[in-house]
């Protein structure tokens, strides 16, 4: 006997990013260029503590918010990289990875019938996270406006039920970042209303040609505005799992809540961990946002001269060029290129409808990695340059 589950869950699908990666492993000489992923070690010192840590007999419980000293880190690392002030009292929370931080943050401000909207291309994360708490998903194509949202985008998706505007940058999928008049035009249009921002800064460390700047950093949206961070990506910490809100007091009282209920509190050896990364390792990043800005470089250029247009990446790890020259949808493109080349991108689809026609690679791999992928890719699309446009399924 089968017994029914909430309907919430059953419809909620696994994402395109793990489907093309997850395939990867069917293919010998495959090159996986699927996920966020860097390709970097975590810092030596950082390893180092947390097995200080380990020896020490530092495994218990912390404090559900996290360890004190961490929060603190964390809320000097933010004043000193972005003027954001925090109070690591009761303001700031240390969650499983960014993801966590999310579901907590949506879990406590949305209620059933809120319209959420997110600027699309998107990361898919987003959205299950949302239905799970009964409300919508709204999509905006910011494809017409070189992938960034404005304030023009958002006026024109304003209802009585929105609740909550997503914003991310650096972008995943796109790489894109929102400049300071970009935000303080948004902020423009949100200040007086009654409606949360949810800002994922989660690149905010990989930037390359702008300073990142934070919507909470704009007069009157520090109080409507939940910040996620972590170290994931900024010191290659994926599997550690540490995440951060950033929130008015009065937000994350209630957020605390949900967190302490859905996983107490987050790996005690990791916290100390964190503690190293944000204090000894805080410039950490400078070396892969070096290498990262190489590897942009290079890929653009090769995507470029195989005839694709490519809007380059601002931060992040990713780009997201256009296939529409081929014709194919990019669920077929990317499916075919993996059963061709042995080759695995993301098709664009993954991100929402406002993907179709567009691929994301990853550039978390070494040089010599992207080389072989994209002579491999510039086959594959030359091949199909030179096909009648009836065999191209």
């Amino acid at each position: 006997m089968e017994i029914s589950i909430n309907k919430s869950v059953s419809t909620i699908k696994i994402p395109g990013i793990r489907t093309f990666s997850n395939m990867v492993i069917h293919y010998t000489d495959a090159i996986n260029l699927t996920l966020g992923q860097p390709d970097f070690a975590t810092p030596e010192h950082i390893k180092e503590a947390a097995i200080t840590a380990i020896r020490q007999d530092r495994t218990a419980y912390t404090h559900n918010a996290g360890l004190f000293s961490l929060r603190e880190a964390a809320a000097d690392y933010v004043f000193q990289k972005y003027n954001l002030v925090y109070n690591p009292e009761d303001e700031i929370i240390v969650t499983n990875g960014a993801t966590e931080a999310i579901d907590s943050a949506f879990r406590t401000i949305l209620q059933a019938g809120d319209e959420v909207i997110l600027p699309s291309p998107i990361y898919p994360g987003y959205e299950p996270l949302i239905t799970l708490c009964g409300a919508v998903p709204v999509y905006v194509d910011t494809s017409k406006n070189s992938f960034k949202m404005n304030a023009e985008i958002i006026k024109n998706k304003l209802t009585e039920r929105t609740r909550c505007i997503v914003l991310c940058s650096p972008s995943n999928p796109t790489g894109r970042m929102l400049s300071e008049e970009d935000i303080v035009e948004i902020a423009n249009v949100l200040r007086n209303k009654n409606i949360f921002v949810v800002s994922d800064e989660i690149y905010s460390e990989l930037s390359y040609d702008k300073k990142h700047c934070s919507i909470a950093s704009v007069p009157g949206m520090r109080e409507k505005t939940i910040i996620i961070n972590g170290l994931a990506k900024s010191h290659s910490m994926t599997g550690w799992r540490i995440g951060f809100t950033f929130s008015p007091s009065y937000l994350s009282s209630q957020m605390l809540k949900v967190h302490l209920y859905n996983s107490v509190c987050a790996s005690t050896i990791s916290q100390y961990a964190a503690i190293e990364a944000l204090t000894q390792g805080k410039d950490d990043p400078r070396q892969m946002v070096e290498e990262y800005r190489k590897r942009r470089e290079y890929i653009c250029t090769r995507l470029t001269d195989m005839g694709l247009d490519v809007v380059k990446p601002d931060g992040a790890f990713y780009v997201f060029p256009s296939i529409k020259c081929t014709k194919m949808k990019s669920f077929d493109f990317a499916l075919k290129l993996l059963q061709e080349t042995s080759v695995a991108v993301v098709p664009g689809d993954a991100f929402s409808e406002f993907g179709e026609g567009y691929i994301r690679i990853s550039y978390a791999a070494s040089i010599e990695t992207l080389e072989e992928g994209l002579n491999r890719m510039e086959q594959f699309v030359h091949s199909l340059k030179h096909k009648p446009l009836a065999t191209i399924k």
